[in-house]
């Protein structure tokens, strides 16, 4: 059986620099850490919209919340940890 590949979702809106900022990082550490990650809009889903407001980009792994606002890459880190 292989290592499972980190999954984790990027919770944003189109129209937020913040958003844009967390996803282009995250892509750039892709380079050194293996994880992936999509995108959601929260626009696009009531229920989130809701429970999230305006405090996106929120980064999830899962139901837990790593960071919200900007990237906390030892947060990061240490989700990641338990997969090495």
């Amino acid at each position: 059986m292989g290592v499972e590949t980190p999954r984790l979702t990027v919770l944003a809106r189109g129209y937020c620099h913040l958003c844009d900022e967390m996803i282009e990082q995250l892509t750039a550490l892709q380079r050194e850490a293996a994880f992936a990650f999509e995108v959601c809009d929260v626009d696009d889903h009531p229920t989130l919209e809701a429970r999230f407001g305006e405090r996106v980009p929120v980064l999830l792994a899962g139901e837990e919340e790593v960071c919200h606002y900007r990237l906390d890459v030892p947060a990061l880190n240490a989700w990641l940890g338990k997969f090495r």
